[in-house]
């Protein structure tokens, strides 16, 4: 490490001791802890101080310019900021579709307007963004979408139904993928558009998963009439916006399901330790400490991986086919860890609610049945295999 950047983590450590709140230290366990902001959001007055806090140094968005709101820093001391907030286990200050999938797409695709628009309504958490993308009949085939958008004069009419629109119903605004030209090729007829949700003629309803929560909802809109400006890129040349987006998406599915494991990892042992009365400082059986230790070299082979694609991405570059490679393998992954929690934690695991099954600190038995999402969500498992096989390892279809 340079001298320059070992400088920036001495600076970075003390100014992080002195602003970050106390309340808020050791509470990080994901990717998405943190403030979501938005219109309606309500933070508590750490996260309030928090947010204002980063925001006067640009790290909320650390590596974005700094005429939107951004640090401007460098892939490697972005990567030192995070350590250190990683170090104190604190949130970040704002969280959200527009940070992590939105506003690297409008850094690449946007034009100057766009960009001077939504970007720093990204940065500070005023405006909190969902993704619509999957239809009832267009999940993993997503080419295959009909939400149709028509053009009259200086404006598009909207109409359809979009499906899995996670936080629709917290949401101000929805980049929406929509059909501009029914008769063309369906990769060749889609348009990347962005629509306020307060517009007339849109509605939201939540669907409920088995593991009793859920931030997904289906999204209607009935000729809800968009302005022309919002169209990201050409018409009908969308799927090229689209296919990078998801390449965002699936890094970043990637880095959460990787971020939870590791945080996880300690409170899994407490829990087994406690289940069956190892003292600290003793070894688990042979068998669960074989199963154990699987689980956590696989662990950091898959955080190397991510390193190596992250380096790639914030290089300039959009993520590539490679970014299927951690949605896919991250997915298995973390319903492997659930599974051999289950099964080390025994009955303490299958309980729903209340003592001693909220003691465990990972609330597995949930957790358990809604990694059985995580390799469908963002296109499923076989979908990412097939990408991988042919435009990773160059296999025939």
């Amino acid at each position: 490490m340079t001298a320059a950047l070992e400088a920036f983590r001495t600076e970075v450590r003390g100014w992080l001791e002195a602003n970050a709140p106390h309340g808020l230290r050791g509470t990080r366990m994901g990717r998405f802890d943190g403030y979501w902001g938005g219109r309606r959001g309500k933070p508590t007055a750490d996260e309030a101080v928090w947010l204002e806090r980063m925001l006067s140094r640009g790290f909320t968005a650390p590596m974005w310019p700094k005429e939107y709101g951004g640090a401007g820093l460098s892939k490697d001391e972005a990567l030192v900021l995070d350590q250190e907030l990683i170090r104190l286990a604190m949130p970040p200050a704002a969280v959200g579709f527009g940070l992590t999938m939105l506003g690297p797409t409008l850094l690449h695709f946007g034009n100057a307007e766009q960009k001077a628009e939504h970007l720093p309504a990204i940065v500070d958490n005023r405006v909190r963004w969902s993704q619509g993308y999957s239809e009832p009949g267009a999940g993993s085939d997503l080419a295959s979408l009909q939400m149709k958008a028509v053009q009259e004069g200086d404006e598009f009419v909207v109409t359809g139904q979009k499906i899995w629109t996670s936080h629709a119903d917290k949401s101000d605004w929805i980049f929406c993928l929509v059909r501009t030209d029914p008769s063309a090729k369906k990769q060749q007829g889609i348009s990347f558009l962005l629509i306020d949700l307060q517009s007339r003629g849109v509605s939201s309803r939540p669907i409920s998963l088995i593991s009793g929560s859920s931030p997904f909802c289906e999204v209607f809109m009935d000729e809800v009439r968009v302005p022309a400006r919002n169209l990201v890129g050409k018409l009908n040349e969308g799927w090229t916006i689209a296919k990078a987006l998801l390449g965002f998406e699936r890094t970043m599915i990637g880095d959460a399901i990787g971020g939870q494991m590791a945080q996880a990892e300690s409170l899994l042992l407490a829990s087994a330790r406690e289940q069956y009365g190892v003292a600290e400082g003793e070894p688990l059986d042979a068998l669960s400490r074989d199963a154990i230790a699987r689980i956590a070299m696989d662990e950091r082979a898959f955080g190397l991986v991510r390193e190596r694609i992250r380096q790639t991405t914030e290089s300039g570059k959009t993520p590539g086919p490679e970014s299927s490679i951690t949605k896919a393998y991250g997915a298995d992954l973390k319903q492997r860890r659930y599974e051999l929690a289950m099964r080390l934690l025994g009955p303490e695991a299958v309980g729903w609610e209340g003592a001693p099954f909220d003691q465990t600190g990972l609330d597995t038995g949930r957790e358990w049945l809604r990694a059985r999402a995580n390799s469908i969500e963002g296109g499923s498992s076989e979908i990412q295999l097939n990408v991988i096989a042919q435009h990773v390892l160059g296999l025939p279809k």
